[in-house]
């Protein structure tokens, strides 16, 4: 089964300081359609203003990845845990079995453009962990792996049995990857315009693959690099 899941079909959330858009469910917006795809809960395209940002607050047993779109983003954790990323680089926080954290808009001039992306854990109860990946060097038309389950594969330590890549396409540059009947997948456009074995999707845009198999093709559209994510995750 293909699932689509349009940009401008995501629940929208306005506080002055903060546009977001929610792939899923979360907080205030709520839709029973749309409560997840697997173990991936969240993803919430945020753009927020200079010097604003989300207070400290509690969480548990989330696995909670920040990928920065544009921007800084200043991240501060009960753990420990703290620093601040730039475009493309991905940050995880294994919430545990409690942490408290904030994140706010580094710079005081410039907004801070970011997905944020919650990931159910394989485990309850376990010790908080932070840790953060710098943006890749440019591969045009390689899929990157940024995250794997307790970093077995490379990329950061997240707990579950996922596997998460970042892809750079330029304009007609194309990618190819095989799908295991056993796995689900999401595709997720953070920036650009990609072509997925003929439908195309915008920036915001996702699809989704529940037990299908074979091989997918993407194609880079538009004039600028398109900037995707790509999730390998357990069927279910």
């Amino acid at each position: 089964m293909i699932i689509e899941r349009l940009s401008g079909a995501r629940g929208r959330v306005q506080a002055g300081w903060l546009d977001s858009r929610h792939t899923f469910s979360f907080g205030g917006y709520y839709d029973p359609a749309w409560m997840g795809f697997g173990c991936l809960r969240v993803i919430n395209e945020d753009r927020v203003d200079p010097g604003a940002g989300f207070a400290p607050h509690r969480h548990a047993n989330m696995e909670i990845l920040s990928y920065v779109l544009s921007g800084a983003l200043a991240h501060q954790d009960s753990s420990g845990g703290g620093g601040v990323i730039g475009p493309r680089t991905l940050q995880w926080m294994s919430a545990g079995h409690g942490v408290e954290h904030s994140e706010y808009n580094a710079s005081q001039t410039e907004p801070v453009h970011f997905l944020q992306i919650w990931v159910q854990s394989d485990r309850l109860n376990a010790q908080p962990a932070y840790a953060h990946s710098d943006a890749p060097l440019d591969r045009d038309g390689e899929f990157v792996l940024r995250a794997s389950r307790d970093g077995a594969h490379g990329g950061l330590p997240i707990r579950q049995d996922l596997l998460l890549y970042s892809l750079s396409l330029g304009a007609g540059v194309s990618a190819r990857r095989t799908l295991e009947g056993g796995r689900w997948y999401w595709l997720q456009v953070a920036q650009g315009r990609v072509e997925v074995d003929g439908r195309v999707l915008e920036a915001g845009d996702a699809v989704g693959f529940r037990e299908e198999s074979g091989e997918r093709v993407l194609i880079g559209l538009g004039d600028t690099a398109a900037d995707v994510l790509w999730f390998e995750l357990p069927a279910g």
